[in-house]
C-alpha cells in the first residue's frame, strides 16, 4: 500500500495525500522545511519484502507530488526515527536518523545525519543504548502526519 493520510489537529479530520513512489512500510518520516521527507522502510516486490535505501519527499503545497530522491549513501534501513536538523547549509534540508535495526535485524546504535540535497549520509555519535523501535510520525504546519502501511 502506498497510499498517506495526514491528521488535521484543528478539526481531528484525515485528509488524503497524493501516493508514495515506493510502497512502504517500517520507515522513517519528518518534516523538514514545510515538506515532509519518507525514508527507508520495507518494500515488498511480488512474494518477497526487501529493505530499502529509498528517500521520497512532498511539499505541504496543494496537489504537490512525492519526488524520489537518491538512495541513502548508507545503504537500506528499516525501524529509524527521523528528527529535522534546524540547519541552513543544505538545499533541500537535513535530518538525523537513529539507526535502530539494520536490513539484517540485528539492534545499532548509530545516528547518521543525511542531507536531502545528495542523500548522503554522515556517521554522528553513537546512541549510549541500542534501540530496537523507532516512531514514525512528524508535524507538518500545523497538522499530524502519519504514513501507514
Amino acid at each position: 500500500m502506498n497510499s498517506a493520510w495526514r491528521l488535521d489537529l484543528a478539526s481531528l479530520q484525515l485528509e488524503s495525500m497524493r501516493t508514495l513512489v515506493t510502497a512502504r512500510f517500517a520507515h522513517a518520516c519528518c518534516a523538514v522545511r514545510g515538506s515532509v521527507a519518507v525514508i527507508g522502510g520495507h518494500k515488498r516486490v511480488g512474494n518477497e519484502v526487501t529493505t530499502t535505501a529509498s528517500v521520497e519527499v512532498i511539499s505541504s503545497e496543494g496537489g504537490a507530488t512525492f519526488m524520489t530522491l537518491p538512495p541513502l549513501s548508507c545503504g537500506r534501513i528499516r525501524g529509524v526515527a527521523a528528527i529535522a536538523v534546524d540547519e541552513t547549509d543544505s538545499a533541500a534540508g537535513q535530518v538525523r536518523l537513529h539507526c535502530e535495526l539494520n536490513p539484517t535485524h540485528d539492534p545499532l546504535a548509530t545516528v547518521q545525519l543525511v542531507d536531502l540535497a545528495t542523500s548522503v549520509c554522515t556517521p554522528q555519535l553513537h546512541l549510549r543504548r541500542r534501540r530496537t523501535t523507532a516512531g514514525q510520525s512528524c508535524r507538518l504546519c500545523g497538522r499530524h502526519w502519519r504514513r501507514w502501511g
